[in-house]
């Protein structure tokens, strides 16, 4: 039997590692890729992946890992590589939200583009791309983090439509608060956080059963998809509140 193989970007900690664990112990060939030589090679020597050192942001460098780690098949990718802002400033900081775009947004399309690069041409693929439930608001503090996730959200849905013909899915999967290093750092609450590996099980299940769209917990979800049917007018007044509002002066 064949073996399937799957493609992560932002491999090297947090959920990405997670799912590559997961996705290797579930006997997949796994491919990772992050910035970070050293802790590659420690990850190369631990779990056999295939490991590659990687700017999401720099397009060739994408195009070219993926290609050579498809060169042995690829089924699915997972655009998981992302950034947010280390603190949520009440006026913007431009050149944090030029870094989201670049990683969070564009670090999406130059992966999927990579991966197409493969997929086109066997006529199957699954492509999955990690958002956030901050697509669903233009939040306080973090505007560039919601902008670039919600985006990301719009891509999946119409990379659904249109490549549907080509045997080709799409999942888009929108988290809420999970345990990591990187949340770890956060110094405001964050309601029903999961762990890491509640998560990479949840996206695991997600990708499996084909959905389109895939968000956890239920209950915080169910509390922002509510917030996102609001009159604005209703949300802007309750996230003006200072207990809802995280951005500090500055």
């Amino acid at each position: 039997m064949l073996q399937l193989s799957v493609f992560i970007t932002g491999g090297s900690s947090g959920l990405g590692l997670e799912l590559a664990k997961l996705y290797k112990a579930k006997g997949y060939r796994v491919g990772i890729c992050a910035r970070r030589e050293d802790v590659l090679q420690k990850l190369a020597q631990d779990y056999s992946f295939e490991t590659f050192v990687v700017d999401v942001s720099k397009r060739a460098e994408v195009l070219s890992a993926i290609a050579k780690f498809s060169e042995k098949g690829l089924d699915i990718v997972i655009a998981n590589a992302g950034k947010s802002y280390e603190n949520k400033t009440r006026l913007p900081n431009f050149q944090t939200a030029r870094e989201l775009i670049d990683i969070n947004l564009l670090g999406v399309l130059n992966t999927f583009e990579a991966a197409l690069e493969r997929m086109l041409q066997q006529k199957s693929g699954h492509l999955v791309a990690i958002s956030s439930i901050a697509a669903l608001n233009g939040l306080p503090g973090v505007s560039a983090y919601s902008a670039t996730k919600a985006a990301v959200g719009k891509i999946c849905e119409s990379f659904s439509l249109d490549l549907k013909n080509e045997n080709i899915n799409v999942t888009c999967v929108y988290p809420g608060f999970i345990d990591t290093p990187l949340t770890q750092k956060t110094p405001h609450p964050m309601p029903s956080m999961i762990s890491v590996e509640e998560a990479a099980k949840k996206v695991y299940e997600g990708v499996k059963k084909k959905k389109l769209r895939v968000f956890f917990p239920f209950k915080f979800t169910l509390m922002v998809r509510l917030l996102s049917v609001l009159p604005r007018r209703v949300y802007l007044k309750i996230m003006s509140m200072k207990r809802f509002n995280y951005s500090v002066e500055d």
